[in-house]
């Protein structure tokens, strides 16, 4: 078993044996949230970069993204290994479908419900997450997650109507849905064989090599990016990519799956703002009934972790 540089076993189950300490788990959480904000930048900043089609986005975002890893675990002395990456294998398939979809159905539908119908997650996490990882949530936890779930749905269907939203964009969110469920499954097991840093080391090679024949078909790749575009890119790679997926494979080791799948409830909330303020999407005063909703409950859960030991 790795050793992930915290003194804690990787993937022990929460509140079982070899648990992570009260003051990691509180650690944990900051650091998933801070991946949460990541990644509702990253869906902005995707459909804003409007002169390339949303496969050469992940083209060009994944091979930058994959560079800056490699660079990090170069310079910490722990460079990727190919053991690594056949345990990243799946998780790094998973990844690569679930941005393709995800950015595509970006350009088809709105932010919001492409966001929110990705952040169905914790739904399947709730019933995953026993089976898979031992965890018991309790019933205040699968109330409030369901609440949640009733914000989302208000948020969905608070866009019908709108000029950008779009049945098609939708499905193929929901196809992100699943390939972002498996990814979060694999991100998890992982942490009981390697390193989090190895993990999204190997994770992001195979999503990068995954996704290149899709972009190369799809002959977007063949616009060369503008300057402004690739400081875009950049960011996305650096923010949203390198930061956050370290930040929330780091804190998996420390938190339940399924509280860290339910704090992506943050994403599209945050996420319609951002397109609201920067983008000029529209947003439907449903829409924002149905994101407070989401961060009602969303806060309960988060609040309730912090005061009770699980078990």
């Amino acid at each position: 078993m790795a050793d992930n540089g915290s003194g804690a076993a990787p993937g022990a189950p929460y509140g079982g044996r070899g648990a992570p300490a009260l003051s990691e788990r509180a650690l944990g959480v900051p650091a998933a949230a801070v991946a949460m904000v990541g990644w509702a930048a990253s869906g902005v900043i995707s459909k804003g970069i409007s002169e390339l089609g949303p496969l050469a986005v992940v083209f060009w975002r994944m091979w930058l993204y994959t560079g800056l890893v490699a660079l990090f675990l170069w310079a910490n002395r722990t460079p990727l290994r190919l053991s690594s990456i056949k345990i990243s294998f799946w998780g790094g398939f998973s990844l690569a479908f679930d941005i393709m979809l995800f950015f595509v159905a970006l350009r088809l539908t709105t932010v919001a419900n492409a966001t929110v119908v990705a952040s169905l997650q914790p739904l399947l996490m709730l019933f995953l997450a026993p089976r898979i990882f031992d965890e018991q949530p309790g019933r205040r936890h699968w109330g409030l997650a369901l609440v949640a779930i009733g914000g989302i749905v208000i948020v969905v269907l608070g866009s019908a109507g709108l000029s950008e939203w779009s049945v098609y964009g939708d499905l193929l969110a929901f196809g992100a849905l699943f390939a972002w469920t498996g990814y979060f499954v694999c991100s998890k097991l992982s942490t009981q064989k390697i390193a989090a840093a190895q993990y999204t080391g190997g994770s992001a090679l195979v999503c990068s090599l995954v996704a290149t024949p899709f972009a190369l078909a799809s002959g977007q790749v063949f616009d060369w990016p503008s300057s402004g575009a690739w400081l875009w890119l950049g960011i996305m790679a650096i923010g949203p990519g390198l930061a956050s997926h370290m930040l929330m494979n780091w804190s998996l080791v420390r938190i339940p799956s399924w509280l860290g799948s339910t704090m992506t409830l943050a994403i599209p909330v945050t996420s319609t703002l951002m397109a609201w303020v920067f983008l000029g999407d529209q947003v439907s005063l449903w829409q924002f009934v149905g994101m407070a909703v989401v961060m009602f409950a969303l806060a309960a859960v988060v609040l309730d972790q912090s005061r009770t030991k699980l078990t």
